[in-house]
């Protein structure tokens, strides 16, 4: 299920998820225009991603690696950006609207960090450079199932012949959602034991995830939970009534 918008809007400017998403696309960007000019896609995930022979063997030269890399994408398409920077637009104002911008700028690192060190841990002998937002957005996603689990978040409708009963998209609780995100990256996981060469970092998904679990109870310290509307049933998103120019 792919969540496309949240109902629970943020009660200030989530200008730290702003930041986030920009340096994201702009790293992005640049990544694209090294490449058209003539430098090797390969070379550049090497030298800026997270390998975790090179971090085993030198912790302290490479270990700025696992920051840099927490910032690239996959040069060939725009999927893997595109993916990551709705996932972080839907849930990121919310998690930062609950900790506070300084405090939430310093959970994404974390989480971040643990979802490297889950993805390092498993096979710290890979020479397969591993780059991507997806780990610390894991832990944004962990962060708001644990904030606001009844929330009602609007998914696309996967099944063709559902769209008769409930549209292309309806709603489910956060909860729903998120445990769905989490169960499809531990079965792929489990899936990719063993398993030679690229892909997806799905231990990187699910240490973020777990990362995030225990963090935001850390972070939450002092900080009072906000009220909000909770999923009460399975429905399509409410049409909006016609405006004045719309004729029939």
């Amino acid at each position: 299920m792919l969540p496309i918008r949240d109902h629970l809007p943020a009660r200030r400017a989530p200008v730290v998820t702003y930041v986030l998403i920009a340096v994201n696309v702009l790293v992005f960007l640049w990544m694209r225009a090294v490449i058209a000019v003539g430098y090797p896609p390969h070379h550049l995930l090497m030298g800026y991603g997270l390998v975790p022979l090179r971090l085993h063997q030198d912790p302290l030269g490479a270990g700025w690696t696992v920051l840099s890399s927490m910032f690239m994408h996959d040069p060939s398409g725009w999927l893997h950006l595109g993916g990551n920077m709705l996932f972080l637009w839907i849930f990121g104002d919310n998690v930062e609207d609950a900790l506070g911008r300084l405090r939430y700028a310093s959970f994404y690192v974390l989480a971040g960090l643990a979802a490297a060190a889950a993805q390092f841990f498993i096979d710290p002998t890979s020479r397969v450079p591993m780059v991507g937002a997806s780990g610390a957005i894991s832990g944004v996603l962990a962060a708001y199932g644990s904030l606001y689990p009844r929330a009602p978040v609007t998914v696309l409708n996967p099944v063709l012949p559902l769209w008769f009963i409930f549209g292309l998209s309806f709603e489910l609780p956060a909860w729903a959602v998120i445990l769905e995100y989490f169960t499809v990256n531990l079965l792929n996981a489990l899936g990719s034991v063993g398993a030679e060469g690229g892909g997806v970092a799905f231990f990187a998904h699910l240490g973020g995830f777990i990362g995030g679990l225990f963090l935001i109870r850390w972070f939450m310290v002092g900080r009072t939970r906000r009220e909000h509307e909770p999923w009460s049933r399975w429905r399509s998103p409410p049409r909006r009534p016609p405006t004045r120019w719309q004729t029939r």
